[in-house]
């Protein structure tokens, strides 16, 4: 009673519990074959004179691009550890001040917590005596985005500037790409502001921006930089 028997001349059963059981039955046999992959799926999966047998393989070689994808993941962590270990400093805002032409009320970084040689991460610390809070939305007191942008663009200019042979330059923001900002800045907040390097020429270079809020992300941009 639990299976479709077919004989030579059609179904045995009485009848089909549904008109597509037999496509039922299919796509349950891959869905719990599925599972012995032992992570979520998030795909549209078309399956062709499928069976247990193929799925097994199908799995097999699934896995094992997963494994090489996590041990990757798992070796970029661990050489962006050592590489901030053995290269990391702590710039506060005297030292920012000599690397850096800005000034207060323009200056949007307190402090770089850790340098090495393609990121950089800083600190902002936001408070209610900020100039702009006087004037941008009276009643209402949140960061504007265009100088959350700024901070980001401030901890990336560290970045650029402590390498050998850039001190004295002056980075021009060119253009800003991929700009989100998925939750509000208020006064007391802290923001924990990472920058890297995505590619780095010459006289030229992009930056990838994180900007995140007791863990939370709060806004990311790509700022295409240059030296006139």
């Amino acid at each position: 009673e639990n299976a479709i028997v077919i004989g030579d001349d059609g179904i045995l059963n009485e009848k089909l519990r549904f008109n597509d059981e037999f496509a039922r039955h299919k796509v349950l046999d891959l869905l719990g074959d599925l599972l012995l992959l032992g992570a979520p799926i998030v795909a549209h999966v078309v399956a062709i004179k499928a069976g247990h047998a193929s799925h097994v393989e199908f799995i097999k070689k699934l896995r094992a691009e997963t494994d090489s994808e996590n041990r990757r993941r798992r070796e970029a962590a661990i050489a962006e550890e050592t590489e901030d270990a053995v290269e990391g400093q702590i710039l506060d805002a005297a030292a920012i001040s000599e690397i850096l032409p800005h000034r207060h009320p323009f200056l949007f970084v307190d402090r770089i917590t850790k340098i090495s040689e393609r990121r950089a991460r800083g600190v902002k610390n936001v408070t209610i005596s900020e100039p702009y809070f006087q004037g941008h939305v009276p009643g209402h007191p949140i960061m504007p985005g265009v100088l959350i942008i700024e901070a980001i663009a401030q901890v990336g200019a560290v970045l650029i500037l402590s390498k050998d042979g850039n001190k004295g330059k002056l980075p021009y923001i060119f253009g800003i790409e991929k700009a989100k900002f998925r939750k509000p800045v208020y006064p007391g907040d802290r923001l924990d502001i990472s920058v890297n390097i995505v590619n780095l020429h010459k006289r030229y270079g992009k930056l990838r921006g994180e900007v995140s809020v007791d863990g939370k992300l709060v806004a990311e941009a790509d700022i295409i930089f240059g030296t006139p």
